[in-house]
């Protein structure tokens, strides 16, 4: 048995999740269910009960891609990411699959539970993979896929490790941020918050890349 196979097992295990539980449910659906929320958490689009498959379909596909894009990013990264970083990508890579497989999940709940504010389930589950993604980005070395990976990060090593740490802080307490907010506003206020703090750990860390490419990738000890 291959050492990836464990993993592909799991992944294939936790993207079925979502598909059990709408088989579960299929029988007792309505004709018509839910498929379409607003950022209130209402309802604001309807189809056939054969779309409850239809989130866990396309979350499935997407995270079948990204466990095979990340567990094996060491064959064909033009930069050859270290072997050591290997293992942290597989595990990454099992990350994404869980938090793929949790929104297929609640996104059939809320299809199947429409008095369910879906915004208030989805936006804490997602701040909290930011965060977690904020977590391993200061250990993520230049490669072509995953990362901030801006012209300025790409051409120097020093550009990418230097904005990695400031963008990592960033999502890690902005990811933290966005849960507690979605978890303890309005729909309405929550989304906005999430969506400004979205645009400030982007902006930030793109910004930072720049700078230190114009200061000609000095670091500063």
């Amino acid at each position: 048995m291959k050492k990836s196979t464990p993993n592909l097992l799991l992944a294939i295990i936790l993207l079925a999740i979502p598909f059990g539980y709408a088989a579960y449910v299929y029988p007792s659906l309505p004709t018509t269910i839910p498929i379409h929320f607003n950022i209130k958490g209402e309802a604001d689009g309807f189809g056939g009960k054969d779309s409850i498959f239809l989130g866990p379909g396309i979350l499935g596909v997407v995270g079948l891609f990204t466990f095979f894009l990340l567990s094996n990013i060491r064959k064909f990264d033009p930069k050859r990411v270290k072997e050591e970083d290997d293992g942290m990508f597989k595990k990454f890579a099992l990350f994404m699959v869980a938090f793929l497989s949790l929104l297929g999940l609640v996104i059939t709940i809320a299809s199947t539970t429409p008095s369910i504010n879906v915004t208030k389930l989805l936006l804490p589950i997602i701040g909290l993979a930011l965060a977690a993604m904020g977590w391993y980005m200061p250990k993520i070395h230049q490669n072509y896929f995953a990362g901030f990976k801006l012209p300025w990060t790409l051409e120097n090593v020093d550009n990418w490790n230097e904005t990695h740490k400031v963008a990592g802080k960033l999502w890690l307490y902005g990811g933290i941020f966005q849960a507690i907010t979605a978890a303890t506003l309005s729909s309405k206020l929550a989304f906005i918050c999430f969506m400004t703090a979205t645009a400030i750990m982007v902006i930030i860390p793109t910004v930072f890349s720049y700078r230190m490419f114009k200061k000609g990738n000095q670091v500063n000890k």
